[in-house]
């Protein structure tokens, strides 16, 4: 694959827009060339259909997802109005981050055919060629410009060019095939004895601002942090299969106090007695790349979960007596500027096994002297001791503001310097990843040795505005004498089911989740599903952790701290009844219907196609069930275009209202058994300032 080398991520700046047009437009098609490529790895259609992990979905999922994230994110930037194929696009659409490794996946899901995602794929790229080819374009290329959301589905791309690979890695022998363009490195020597180089003391500083343009950013990487880093002394080499090996024969995977908490339950659960992709047969070692298995290469690098390496540095200062442990991302970054390290150019090969500018596979850990280490950048990622936070003045994105903080759990930890297959903005120094402890990238680890203790930043409370406010809304302190709105409809439903069954019910638009919860109380089994993946995370937050903590605008720059829990709001008994989903209202998957309830609280008038719902939703509800439609009504060309709102204009000179348009849309499947009746609810904004308003509740009985 080094010839040519693979295009890099582009110069967002530059005074040749149409060379810069040029530029962009070879990028994305270099880049969606060799994630189809990639594919060709895979032997029959068989292999895109069978799990190579029961945490992940199916290959088929992955060839499709990034196809529909270009879709989804030219949608919501308003560069496109129409969707390829609602279809593909309600299955392909979310469902990508890691589970938890006990968290088996068993729903069914009716995947297309290869041959239709193919072709799917090949109008997306049709699509968005021509809007590369005939859009307006202003360098630089900022955070706000039509062009962001391009950049971002290209990058996007190329995280899912090495996500695929590491799940091809791990899929078996049978459904893989080796590729020419795909071959591994076949140097192989007698693996070095690792030493400690010394690294002075220094301060780092990492961070991007608004007006960077040298390259595409993720939202993590922009803000600001510097910190002080006391000496300290790290591996030469990244650990080698070879320096791994007496971890295991010492019984380290079975030694217990080598392991922390959470690595002992994985350890237990998945009875792993070696690195992953180490293969035994007949007693001897063998390394599963990615589409073929090798006579172990002990000079290269280890590949490991975070828990596995941090039990070899727990087993290895058990061993020597010294202080080790992984570094932590600011040591990383120290390593990285004493090496005096760059980006990798743009017309010749990296200084590293970057890029795919060398092989299909990790090497030998001797291969690329970096400084007086080697491997600080390239050959496989490397964990840290990290948990990812936000910088100061974090900011999300709008167009995908999940791609970071649903990782801000304590429960993902960064990884540095990228692998043989990262790609684009993988590759830059600014560059921050980060996975759950247990997943496998192709990651391996260097150590450290310190006495200063791994400084971890927090991440706990929620500083964001919007959801600080929405966290108050469904779970804070009520205000004015006002009830808690979402506590409040969901007794308002309980009570209209009457004897009626009360098995499940789904709450629509559940933003933070408190509906859900209540209904809960009453019903067997609630689904929450909202857009925005942020909303729904502090749900999901509250069931795993059962506590939830965020700050309060007082004035200006004064915030209040609060901390809310399950137990004391009475709902710990309740929350294995409660699940969420990300999802769109407007496009729902087939396996979201059969519910006695449908709660869609404030919903109708913030979708961008309001009918499409309200015309199929009686197909989710059980003959005789409830739908309760909440709604101020407060129909805003921004979320909803006029052609679109249910009601709130004149027809034939008269008012037509959004009662009597629900009623229109409803009145063929459902009869209006309750209301209409004004609800009120308040939100609070800072500590003198709140939205005080009424919501109209409608309550209709399914008939056919």
């Amino acid at each position: 694959m080094s010839q040519p080398l693979f295009q890099r991520t582009p110069l967002l700046d530059g005074d040749n827009v149409n060379l810069k047009r040029e530029e962009i437009r070879m990028y994305f098609h270099a880049t969606l060339n060799c994630y189809e490529q990639l594919f060709e790895t895979l032997r029959n259609d068989e292999a895109y259909y069978k799990k190579p992990i029961s945490l992940r979905h199916p290959l088929i999922f992955y060839l499709g997802h990034t196809a529909t994230f270009f879709v989804n994110k030219l949608i919501l930037a308003g560069l496109i109005t129409e969707r390829i194929n609602p279809r593909l696009e309600s299955i392909f659409a979310v469902g990508v981050d890691e589970m938890s490794w006990d968290d088996l996946d068993s729903a069914h899901y009716d995947w297309p055919a290869v041959n239709e995602v193919r072709a799917y794929r090949k109008t997306m790229r049709a699509v968005v060629d021509k809007l590369i080819t005939t859009m307006p374009l202003t360098l630089p290329i900022s955070w706000d410009s039509p062009w962001w959301p391009i950049l971002m589905g290209i990058e996007h791309e190329r995280i899912h060019l090495e996500t695929s690979s590491v799940l091809i890695r791990q899929h078996a022998l049978e459904f893989v095939q080796p590729q020419p363009d795909w071959q591994p490195c076949r140097k192989s020597g007698i693996a070095p004895t690792n030493e400690l180089i010394p690294v002075a003391a220094g301060t780092v500083t990492i961070g991007k601002s608004k007006t960077d343009h040298s390259h595409y950013g993720w939202d993590n990487e922009y803000g600001s942090h510097s910190a002080d880093i006391s000496a300290f002394q790290a591996s030469k080499y990244l650990v080698s299969n070879q320096e791994f090996l007496p971890f295991v024969v010492a019984n380290g995977y079975h030694t217990e106090s080598f392991w922390l908490e959470e690595g002992r339950s994985w350890k237990k659960f998945t009875l792993a007695e070696h690195p992953a992709f180490w293969v035994s047969k007949d007693g001897v070692w063998y390394l599963r790349v990615m589409t073929e298995e090798i006579p172990m290469p002990w000079d290269w690098p280890v590949e490991v979960n975070y828990h596995e390496a941090k039990a070899f540095c727990n087993w290895k200062a058990a061993t020597t007596g010294q202080p080790v442990r992984l570094p932590t991302e600011d040591e990383w970054y120290r390593l990285y500027d004493v090496a005096q390290l760059s980006e990798v150019p743009v017309n010749t090969p990296a200084a590293g096994n970057l890029h795919l500018d060398y092989y299909a596979s990790s090497c030998p850990v001797t291969e690329f002297p970096q400084g007086e280490f080697f491997d600080i950048t390239g050959n496989v990622w490397q964990w840290t001791e990290t948990p990812t936070y936000p910088f100061a003045g974090f900011d999300v994105h709008t167009l995908y503001d999940d791609f970071t903080t649903p990782t801000f759990d304590n429960q993902h930890n960064l990884i540095k310097g990228g692998s043989w297959v990262a790609c684009g903005n993988e590759t830059l120094r600014s560059a921050r990843y980060a996975f759950r402890r247990h997943f496998f990238q192709h990651a391996g680890f260097r150590y450290v040795v310190t006495d200063t203790p791994a400084i971890l930043q927090s991440s706990n409370y929620e500083t964001d505005k919007l959801l600080s406010e929405y966290a108050e809304f469904h779970y804070g302190d009520t205000y004015f004498d006002v009830p808690n709105f979402p506590k409040a409809l969901a007794e308002i439903a309980i009570a209209a089911m009457g004897n009626r069954p009360k098995r499940t019910a789904l709450d629509l638009g559940c933003a933070s989740g408190r509906s859900t919860f209540e209904l809960a109380r009453d019903f067997d089994h609630v689904t929450g599903i909202d857009f925005s993946a942020r909303f729904i995370g502090q749900g999901v937050q509250l069931v795993q952790q059962g506590i939830l903590r965020y700050t309060l605008t007082d004035e200006g720059e004064l915030v209040s701290y609060k901390e809310r829990t399950l137990t004391n709001l009475g709902l710990d008994a309740i929350k294995h009844k409660v699940e969420f989903f990300q999802g769109d209202a407007c496009n729902l998957k087939p396996i979201f219907t059969g519910y006695d309830l449908i709660l869609a609280a404030n919903l109708i008038d913030r979708l961008y196609d309001p009918a499409k719902l309200l015309n199929s939703i009686h197909t989710r509800i059980n003959s005789g069930g409830l739908l309760m439609i909440t709604s101020p009504y407060t129909w805003l060309a921004e979320h909803t275009k006029k052609e679109a709102w249910v009601g709130g204009f004149k027809r034939d000179g008269e008012n037509f209202t959004t009662l009597d348009g629900l009623k229109e849309i409803l009145g063929s499947h459902f009869r209006l058994i309750q209301g209409p009746q004004a609800v009120p609810f308040v939100i609070r904004e800072t500590k003198r300032k709140f939205q005080h308003t009424l919501s109209e509740v409608t309550i209709w009985e399914k008939i056919a």
